[in-house]
């Protein structure tokens, strides 16, 4: 391939072909589809609900294998697909508008999921109304549902491991890579926060924020044996401002670099992204310090 191509919507290079190649050729075990997830995190190429286009992707791998440009993958098991399509089962809620002020709703309750009915309704929700979706977790990891006194669903959080290195975030604890290693257990970053969108509630994301910081340890220690000292999160500053985060007293320490945990290859660009941090005790760095 000598020329530029545009398949999909997207101009497809020589150096691209080679890319797909080279991926093809150091990992012999990827199937199509963490070929082609692979792909879009290294372009970065995503539709305008900033998830990955993995189908398109998927689509223009098929197209430059058919050229004679490259060679995929066997197909997977067309019933394996099948599975994984139905990883979500979508569950009936309530949608009915909610204007109210905070405390016509009180008392709010803020539960972790525990069973499978709180688990499909956190992961519709999350699916259904969260620009970045449900992608599934990996590792530690706590989920909240939000309700109100009559138990219609207010908001969901995600919280799972902390982000591998942060410059500003390990600047502001002070840590070096070895204690950073030992140490990153004990950091849990807010992943997903979603108000729902028909809940119309002055305040309610900060008062969330604020009661989950009270409670998040004892929860995080009760199903995994040890304390949180710090909540992290990443703000995408061209889709948000951080208020709710400031408004509930969490710390602004800087920028990212604009690369994920994914970026293996030192090639993946995304858009930069603000970092709030919430120490949930006074002595947290000296917790994040410690040896075992």
């Amino acid at each position: 391939m000598e020329t530029t191509m545009t398949i999909q919507g997207r101009v497809v290079t020589p150096d691209d072909i080679q890319l797909i190649r080279r991926l093809r050729k150091e990992n012999p075990d990827w199937h199509r589809t963490r070929l082609s997830k692979e792909l879009c995190i290294i372009w970065n190429w995503r539709a305008s609900n900033d998830q990955y286009k993995d189908m398109a992707c998927r689509s223009l791998l098929l197209k430059l294998e058919k050229l004679g440009h490259i060679t995929l993958p066997p197909r997977i098991n067309q019933v394996n697909n099948s599975l994984r399509n139905r990883s979500i089962q979508y569950v009936l809620h309530q949608k009915l508008p909610i204007q109210a002020k905070l405390k016509a709703l009180a008392p709010i309750q803020i539960e972790p999921v525990q069973n499978q009915k709180q688990e499909a309704l956190f992961k519709t929700l999350i699916a259904l109304y969260h620009y970045l979706g449900y992608c599934g977790t990996v590792g530690e990891n706590m989920k909240y549902i939000v309700s109100d006194h009559e138990a219609n669903p207010l908001a969901c959080l995600l919280f799972g491991s902390a982000a591998w290195k942060i410059a500003p975030r390990d600047a502001f604890i002070g840590w070096d890579a070895k204690t950073r290693k030992r140490n990153l257990h004990l950091i849990s970053n807010n992943m997903r926060f979603l108000i729902l969108p028909w809940v119309r509630v002055p305040h309610l994301a900060s008062h969330i924020l604020g009661r989950i910081a009270k409670q998040i340890s004892t929860d995080w220690i009760n199903k995994y044996g040890h304390p949180l000292y710090l909540l992290e999160t990443f703000v995408d500053r061209d889709r948000f401002r951080g208020i709710c985060y400031r408004a509930a007293n969490w710390f602004y320490v800087g920028p990212t670099k604009g690369r994920t945990r994914n970026d293996r290859y030192n090639n993946i660009r995304v858009s930069i992204k603000e970092v709030y941090l919430y120490p949930l005790t006074k002595n947290f760095r000296e917790g994040l310090q410690d040896e075992p």
